[in-house]
């Protein structure tokens, strides 16, 4: 039996999540085909990994808890699309502020799942939220103005606490995600 496993940063502060609802909100309004990302999944993935064997889970959940680091805060501002406008599929908010530190997170992630046997990231970390997905080209012109008049939107900070290794299961109405291991954060 194998799980579909990602280790992210989520988002869990109020205010936040409503200024981020408040844009799929517009996104919507476009008639654009998208779909929104649940409130409770939200999240700044670090590494997603796939389809793993549950004997590796262990392993990723032991790494995430070895994992420490001083708290920092993020901040959220700016809306965009990969992989561009003329074929967008993502539609995300940008992560700015103690991003060093992230990166320093990821890095020592980075490593720790090399020796696990885990393929290194091929392409460079962009931290970001995604907002919405893209499923059809439907009212693209519309979608572009929104996201255009969003390009420097601000949506809040984020004090990082922790990081978790979740396991992802797809259903018709949307993934459900289960914590399986936590990070600690350093007094």
């Amino acid at each position: 039996m194998a799980d579909r496993c990602f280790v992210s940063v989520d988002v869990d502060d109020a205010p936040l999540m409503a200024a981020f609802s408040r844009a799929q909100r517009a996104i919507e309004s476009t008639g654009a085909d998208v779909k929104s990302v649940e409130g409770e999944n939200i999240h700044i993935t670090l590494k997603f990994l796939g389809e793993i064997p549950e004997s590796e889970t262990a392993q990723v959940a032991d790494l995430v808890r070895s994992i420490s680091f001083k708290a920092f805060t993020l901040d959220f501002h700016g809306v965009g699309v990969f992989p561009g406008m003329s074929r967008p599929s993502v539609i995300w908010a940008g992560v700015s502020g103690e991003a060093s530190e992230m990166l320093a997170v990821f890095t020592e992630l980075e490593k720790g799942l090399r020796g696990l046997g885990f393929e290194p990231e091929r392409r460079p970390f962009q931290p970001h939220v995604t907002l919405c997905r893209v499923r059809s080209g439907r009212n693209r012109a519309q979608l572009a103005e929104v996201i255009e008049m969003m390009k420097d939107e601000v949506f809040g900070p984020l004090k990082v606490e922790h990081i978790r290794f979740k396991k992802s299961i797809l259903t018709k109405s949307g993934p459900i995600y289960t914590t399986l291991a936590e990070s600690r954060v350093l007094e």
